[in-house]
């Protein structure tokens, strides 16, 4: 069986997205809590993916512990899970658990389909430069920005569901 990531027949792969890189377009009207991707891969411990897979297959990963991350671990199972979502400080997808993304809201044809790395990303010291544009842009995306409590209270149950305990039991950062 190959290894593959779902994306929705109403969403397309763009080569050029207006925020970096490849990306994802409505092709259809996505209604809210449509399911708009499942990402596929495998379930590999990070250190050891930070050992020896991260230089082979970049960042085409999703984090879904503290210790684990969904990603190839060879260069040709890139393009098979490869979901194509940027991050947008205004975004329209989150997550429902730890792997399937859903719109948020409805998405018009024609709209990049995005999503704030901070419902996803846990701990992550390397800062990220924005190019998203949004008039709420916060410039710089850290792998700590989950704690705000700001995007706690804007992004609620759309947190990826292992983040969504982390908030439960953490004290929020009030920046």
């Amino acid at each position: 069986m190959k290894l593959t990531s779902y994306i929705s027949p109403k969403a397309k792969k763009v080569v050029q997205s207006k925020i970096a890189g490849h990306g994802l377009i409505a092709i259809e009207p996505i209604s809210i809590g449509e399911i708009v991707a499942i990402k596929g891969g495998h379930i590999i411990d990070l250190k050891l993916f930070e050992e020896r897979c991260e230089s082979l297959v970049g960042m085409s990963i999703l984090q879904i512990d503290d210790n684990f991350v969904l990603a190839p671990l060879e260069k040709d199972e890139i393009e098979d899970v490869v979901i194509y979502i940027n991050h947008s400080c205004n975004p329209n997808i989150g997550l429902r658990g730890e792997i399937t993304f859903v719109a948020m809201r409805n998405i018009n044809i024609g709209e990049e389909i995005v999503i704030d790395y901070a419902m996803i990303q846990n701990n992550n010291d390397e800062a990220m430069q924005c190019n998203c544009g949004a008039e709420t842009c916060r410039k710089i995306i850290t792998g700590h920005d989950w704690s705000h409590k700001d995007l706690q209270e804007k992004y609620g149950r759309y947190f990826s569901a292992f983040l969504r305990e982390k908030i439960e039991n953490t004290p929020p950062n009030p920046l």
